[in-house]
């Protein structure tokens, strides 16, 4: 496979399996730490009852946000031809875009969103690249 088409499959693929590894993390916490009288799938609900939320509903969020960027740079860079800590840490960006959209859209506590939006992403993808080149090198 040409290189531009395996980087471009790395980054899906990565995006694609961080993606999955992030919302099986939310579904998980929603059955450990159930919001109780809300209809999850209603955002104008969660929008209304974040600011209200103890400090144990975020933690399932901030662990999905942060390993499945993890997960998923560590994918791009195994599966990446060349560039393969740019591509990781643009599975951080993407992903960071995406907590940028979520923290906007459902407005939480402060400290959770400057946690998430400095720890979760860019840091995960550079520690998912630097993961992935570690495991790499004892083959």
């Amino acid at each position: 496979m040409k290189p531009i088409l395996r980087n471009i499959s790395a980054v899906i693929i990565g995006w694609i399996t961080g993606s999955i590894v992030n919302i099986s993390l939310v579904n998980l916490g929603h059955k450990i730490f159930p919001i109780e009288g809300i209809d999850l799938s209603d955002m104008n609900q969660l929008a209304e009852i974040m600011p209200t939320l103890d400090t144990k509903y975020f933690l399932f969020p901030f662990l999905a946000h942060a390993l499945g960027t993890l997960v998923g740079a560590a994918i791009a860079w195994s599966i990446a031809s060349n560039h393969k800590m740019k591509l990781a840490l643009t599975i951080g960006v993407l992903f960071l875009l995406g907590g940028i959209m979520v923290n906007y859209m459902l407005p939480g506590p402060t400290w959770f969103a400057i946690t998430d939006i400095l720890l979760a992403y860019i840091p995960m993808g550079y520690l998912g690249g630097k993961l992935a080149e570690r495991i790499s090198a004892k083959k």
